[in-house]
């Protein structure tokens, strides 16, 4: 296949704009592949935040995080993404480069707790005052199950309304493929 799959092309993304010394941010940690991927795009010199509000997801991260020797460049918070502003120091504001989402529920861990639009949204309004220019923000939607419906069809009302004076928005997805397969927003500061 030629076309990109979801996963891939959400990383390609993000290496675009996520370079050697950068920061960058994994709203959804998750069980850690996108913070390690980031801390390997950012290296030493750069900084990875990394958020999610269950335990298991911070576990499994810094485990992964310490296997790969990259521990001291990730700052981990058992925090919502809707935290991100407060939590993210201010001399990191208008630097980050890239932020990446997996929306849904934390893949082997507890179905009931999903993420919601509510948050998101916060996140995704408080990631565009502090992005880079040209800064990426990839969202995974993974639609499945209700919860995530409700989420993804709240999720396209807002985007479609940011200016785009403010950021560019992509949407990337599969159009026939069967049982709502994820798909990708990229929200692209101006």
């Amino acid at each position: 296949m030629k076309l990109e799959r979801i996963l891939p092309f959400a990383r390609s993304l993000l290496s675009n704009c996520v370079q050697n010394g950068d920061i960058a941010i994994d709203a959804t940690m998750g069980n850690g592949h996108d913070t390690l991927f980031l801390a390997k795009l950012v290296g030493h010199s750069g900084k990875v935040f990394s958020f999610d509000i269950q335990q298991d997801a911070l576990i499994a991260t810094e485990k992964k995080l310490a296997e790969n020797n990259l521990k001291n460049i990730v700052h981990t918070f058992l925090c919502g993404h809707e935290r991100i502003k407060p939590v993210i120091p201010t001399s990191c504001h208008g630097k980050v480069t890239g932020a990446i989402f997996n929306l849904g529920y934390l893949p082997g861990g507890d179905k009931s707790i999903v993420t919601t639009s509510t948050t998101t949204i916060a996140a995704i309004e408080q990631l565009l005052e502090i992005l880079a220019p040209e800064g990426i923000i990839v969202l995974v939607i993974y639609h499945g199950h209700p919860e995530g419906q409700q989420e993804r069809d709240a999720l396209l009302q807002y985007v479609k309304s940011i200016d785009q004076q403010t950021a560019h928005v992509l949407e990337y997805r599969f159009i026939n493929q069967m049982n709502n397969p994820p798909f990708i927003i990229a929200i692209e500061k101006r």
